[in-house]
């Protein structure tokens, strides 16, 4: 893949840290920062689907559902039924 040159502007701190941490792990500074970048997306993303389903969710379920939790919970309790 081609990469394409930027230049990012860091605070000191961030700017020394990211050094330290690219040199221990024996990375470029480019190859740390599109890594974290790539975590930090894959983050976001995550929050996006978790979000997603939640509001899916958020109206409680259906009656399909109930009848399927329901069927569920039965079977378990049949299951677990002298087991103790």
């Amino acid at each position: 893949m081609h990469a394409i040159k930027t230049s990012i502007s860091f605070e000191p701190e961030l700017f020394k840290h990211t050094d330290e941490v690219a040199h221990e792990m024996k990375l470029s500074r480019s190859k740390l920062v599109a890594l974290a970048l790539e975590n930090f997306f894959a983050q976001v993303e995550n929050k996006r689907l978790f979000e997603q389903i939640n509001a899916a969710h958020a109206d409680g379920l259906d009656s399909t559902e109930q009848t399927f939790l329901k069927n569920i919970r039965r079977q378990q309790s049949r299951r677990s039924e002298g087991t103790w």
